[in-house]
Parts: structure tokens; sequence; C-alpha cells
């Protein structure tokens, strides 16, 4: 190889490095993930944790889960949107919770319920559409009420798109529950809504 053509190939590649090396120093530096801090420890994100953790429940139970499984054997009726509120070893009804007083049925957001088909509850005939559901409880019964003012924060409820009125029974639960719940129960005519919280237990029946 003529010397000539190696001074032509060696100012070619030391162009070309050069041309390699402005781009990669001119390159923004990768973000650090998880970087530890003076102390050696990794760096706290805060974040502001509810303490009443939202919860979702169907019937038929985990419906969701069955469809995307192909196992659904009956279409969804119903679905409660909820929060779960702690009873952290105070004494909830009548002490927490007043007699007489409404109630939304969990914490932040009104409770809603959504039928996804006519259904009946007390000789009601309850038309398919979603409700705020609360409640006013009492020592022995408790009214429960289907409302049409969605998209509420706490009691704001306008008592005035009260739907529908229903009073059921409380009952004894054998052991505390230290978080508020709701849940559907299947029955030979239906389902029971069951919510149930410290030693307090009540019943929706509903059928379709």
């Amino acid at each position: 190889m003529s010397s000539h053509l190696k001074c032509v190939l060696f100012f070619f590649f030391g162009i070309l490095y050069l041309s390699c090396k402005q781009k990669q120093d001119s390159s923004p530096p990768p973000p650090e993930i998880n970087k530890a801090n003076s102390s050696g420890q990794e760096p706290s994100i805060s974040v502001n944790l509810d303490k009443s953790p939202l919860d979702m429940v169907y019937y038929p139970a985990d419906y969701p889960k069955l469809k995307m499984g192909g196992n659904s054997k009956e279409s969804i009726v119903a679905r409660v949107i909820y929060s779960r509120p702690k009873k952290e070893g105070r004494i909830i009804f009548g002490n927490v919770l007043k007699y007489g007083s409404r109630w939304r049925l969990g914490a932040n957001e009104a409770t809603e319920i959504e039928f996804f088909r006519d259904v009946t509850i007390q000789n009601n005939l309850i038309k398919k559409n979603r409700y705020v559901i609360y409640c006013i409880p009492d020592e022995n019964k408790w009214t429960v009420i289907l409302n049409n003012d969605l998209f509420t924060w706490g009691l704001k409820i306008d008592s005035s798109k009260d739907a529908y009125r229903f009073e059921i029974p409380v009952l004894k639960s054998q052991l505390p529950i230290e978080y508020f719940t709701m849940g559907f129960e299947k029955k030979d005519t239906g389902m029971h809504l069951v919510i149930a919280w410290d030693t307090v237990k009540t019943m929706l029946p509903i059928t379709y």
C-alpha cells in the first residue's frame, strides 16, 4: 500500500472517530434510577396514602376475571364502588356513627351501586341504573336509601334526589370486623347485599 493511500485512510478514519465522539459527548446523560442519597439509603417518595382504600365488588363475584377468562356463566347484575374505613379500636355504631344520622356507607366519595338489569327490592322495581347508596343507621334497623345525586363527596348528598328507601333489620356478627365491608351473597331468589362493620351486619335482599 502506498504512503499516499495510507495518509488518505488515516485522515478519513480520524474524521469519522472525531465525529462519533462529538455526538456521544453531546448526548444527555442517562436518567439515574433509584439513586441512593448521601446516607446510602434509597430516596423516599412522599405519597398521601388513603386510610380508607377504595374497593369494588361485583355480582357475580369476580365477574371481570371470569369474563376475561371465558368462565362467566352469568351476565353481570350489580357492582358496588366504596371506600373501606377501619375500626381502629373505636366503638362505631352509636358513637362514631350517630344513630338516626345519615352515613355514606364508607368513606370519601359517596358509595355507588350500579344495576346492569332491572331488579326488585322489597317489592319495588328498581330500574337498571347507577345510584348513590347511603343509610340512616339505628340500633335495631337501618334505612337504606338509593339516590340519584351521583359524583358527590362525603355526606353532601341532595336528599331531594332520593329515589328508594328500604328498612332492613340489624344483625350481630360473632367477631368484630376491622374494615368496613360490603359484598354480595348468592341466594336462591337472587342475592343479598351484605353490609358489615364492627359487630353489626345487615343484608339487603335483591331479586332479579
